[in-house]
């Protein structure tokens, strides 16, 4: 099932029914894993730009929308990114039939006007302020990404997520000139085994993570 037959099903459910559909969750949290071994078989662009045709609709402030992201497929590219990786994950680059570069654009107000015709002037707002700009892009484009391994996994594939890696290695070499800022690397391929032979780790309950005020 693509990413867009699952929202075509998901919309075709009873709009009075309350809840997670099981097969959703399923797919989405409770099944999915980390995924450290792929199947020999290409993830093409075709694919990967219909996942973030669908995710781009998620929300974020003051529609910003900084997410901003680097597909890294030839040999010359994934090895540039394999040296700006930890020890540990150097060889997952290497053998993962794509990796995706989540970056954050701290420019994004360049887009300002076509983004929040309502309300242009905001433009020159986040123009003015360096830092609260760069803020923005990073909280945002994290909220982005959240989107976007979901909605890996909707499309039937499975995501790797990884933080260790030089991000200022990254952003002077294969982000040079864009002003992107690196946040994570994504491995993404079709299920060839789970990463890790451990065992499911729990999660916290939720009288241990809410409260109601």
């Amino acid at each position: 099932m693509t990413s867009t037959e699952l929202v075509d099903d998901l919309t075709a459910l009873d709009p009075d029914r309350t809840g997670i559909d099981d097969r959703v969750a399923d797919r989405l949290f409770r099944d999915a894993r980390s995924v450290g071994r792929f199947l020999d078989r290409d993830v093409p662009d075709a694919l990967v730009r219909e996942v973030h045709d669908v995710v781009r609709w998620g929300p974020t402030a003051l529609n910003t929308v900084p997410l901003r992201l680097l597909l890294v497929r030839s040999p010359e590219a994934r090895a540039r990114l394999a040296a700006h990786m930890s020890e540990g994950n150097r060889e997952r680059v290497l053998a993962a039939p794509l990796t995706v570069v989540v970056a954050a654009d701290p420019e994004f107000h360049r887009h300002m006007g076509r983004l929040t015709p309502h309300a242009p002037h905001l433009a020159d707002v986040f123009a003015a302020d360096a830092d609260g700009a760069e803020r923005t892009a990073r909280e945002n484009a994290w909220l982005q990404a959240g989107y976007l391994v979901v909605g890996l996994r909707a499309a039937g594939l499975g995501v790797g997520p990884m933080g260790g890696f030089d991000k200022a290695g990254v952003d002077d070499d294969l982000l040079a000139g864009t002003g992107w800022r690196s946040l994570m690397v994504l491995n993404v391929g079709w299920p060839g085994g789970a990463g890790t032979h451990h065992a499911r780790a729990p999660r916290l309950e939720w009288d241990e993570v809410a409260r109601t005020a």
